[in-house]
């Protein structure tokens, strides 16, 4: 069974290093190239005003009042994500900001050493270089309706993200490029930081030789 979670935040802004926080964590589950209807959904309270993210996601400072902190919904996000591979378009600055938010509560293990990262992004800049890679680009690519994405939203973008993802695999020996073969399963890593004030290099763990024989075989029927 091949399980896999697209997984989106909203935050107050770029930069942890700025104090920037949280505000809103969005996950679907994927069984076998299935979309479920679990999903995971939590709005954050940051402890600090949302500023000038208000106009990109719409999310007011009074809307977050009495909503749980981080370390309230970290528990249950750790175990929904748990035994899975994560989809993140972007995956850095999602990344930071999760590891971000589990080192201020003490935890200090990385969401990428508890689970595989796939870049949805780095996997469209592979398979099509010189192409916008935005999701509403792929979107317009693969004809999946985004006209409820208005402003940006965690659980919304991560159902989007699950549609186009399942898009961009669903025909890999037209999509990718036939030269590379297996090889753009594997991204670069020295193109992903992980996006915090330590600059540290992202670790991404994508599948192994059997697990990427058992994919190819799926698609050969």
């Amino acid at each position: 069974m091949e399980r896999l979670i697209a997984l989106d935040t909203e935050t107050t802004g770029f930069e942890t290093s700025e104090g920037h926080r949280i505000i809103e964590v969005g996950a679907v589950e994927i069984i076998d190239r299935e979309i479920k209807d679990r999903e995971f959904h939590k709005y954050v309270q940051p402890n600090r005003n949302v500023g000038e993210s208000v106009k990109v996601h719409g999310i007011t400072d009074r809307f977050l009042i009495n909503k749980p902190q981080f370390k309230e919904i970290a528990e249950g996000l750790l175990e929904f994500i748990k035994d899975s591979t994560l989809l993140i378009h972007n995956a850095p600055f999602d990344l930071g900001f999760l590891n971000h938010e589990l080192k201020l509560i003490g935890i200090n293990k990385s969401i990428e050493s508890i689970c595989p990262i796939i870049d949805t992004l780095e996997l469209s800049k592979q398979q099509r270089p010189g192409t916008m890679h935005n999701l509403d680009a792929l979107c317009r690519r693969f004809g999946i309706d985004a006209s409820a994405r208005t402003i940006h939203g965690a659980l919304l973008d991560a159902k989007i993200l699950a549609q186009v993802y399942l898009a961009m695999t669903g025909g890999q020996s037209s999509l990718f490029h036939e030269s590379e073969g297996n090889k753009t399963q594997k991204s670069d890593q020295s193109l992903l930081k992980r996006a915090n004030k330590e600059g540290d290099k992202l670790t991404i763990i994508y599948a192994n030789e059997d697990e990427i024989e058992e994919h190819n075989n799926y698609f050969q029927g």
